[in-house]
């Protein structure tokens, strides 16, 4: 390397010219447009929460369970989400369907999202496909971690995004979750 590109401050001045030049570049059309220059808008500024970015249609969000036609959850309980799960937050309880052609059924499928890194291994295990992440749902809270911990009947009662990409049913909040 040669004595100049040892010592670094032509990579620093250039790096630092770069930035000023997109600095004033954004401030001149934020300024434009604060002036009335509709067509006029700055880089990335998004007005969140009363403008939305769109997201991707593969984003992974909050979990839901599927149903079948008659109603009832699809999960055969084969525990191949729960053991994929690398922060082994979902807990499944098996038991015996009343049907004689399917094995077992889920009594208790419990997802605690705070331990839950959103990796998507969960949908990919699964042979019956009865979980997906394809609500829609990316703001999601709890004041407490109990608050955090959805069940069975709460992720069946998600229902998958629409093609907008808004979320297709709210959660419905516990007594326990509200300030």
């Amino acid at each position: 390397m040669k004595l100049v590109q040892r010592v670094y401050l032509r990579e620093v001045f250039s790096g630092l010219g770069l930035t000023a030049r997109h600095f004033f570049r954004n401030m001149g059309r934020h300024v434009a447009h604060a002036l009335g220059r509709k067509d006029a808008r700055g880089a990335v500024t998004v007005q969140y929460p009363e403008e939305r970015r769109p997201y991707s249609p593969r984003l992974r969000s909050l979990h839901r369970l599927v149903r079948r036609e008659d109603g009832s959850p699809r999960c055969v309980a084969c525990m191949m989400c729960e053991t994929v799960c690398p922060a082994r937050c979902i807990y499944i309880v098996a038991a015996e369907h009343p049907n004689p052609e399917i094995e077992k059924v889920c009594q208790e499928f419990t997802i605690d999202l705070g331990k839950c890194v959103f990796c998507g291994y969960c949908v990919e295990a699964c042979p019956e496909d009865a979980i997906r992440m394809d609500t829609g749902i990316l703001e999601f809270s709890s004041y407490s971690r109990e608050g955090m911990i959805y069940t069975k009947e709460m992720l069946l009662a998600l229902e998958p995004a629409g093609l907008d990409g808004r979320p297709g049913s709210p959660i419905p909040i516990p007594p326990d979750r509200t300030p």
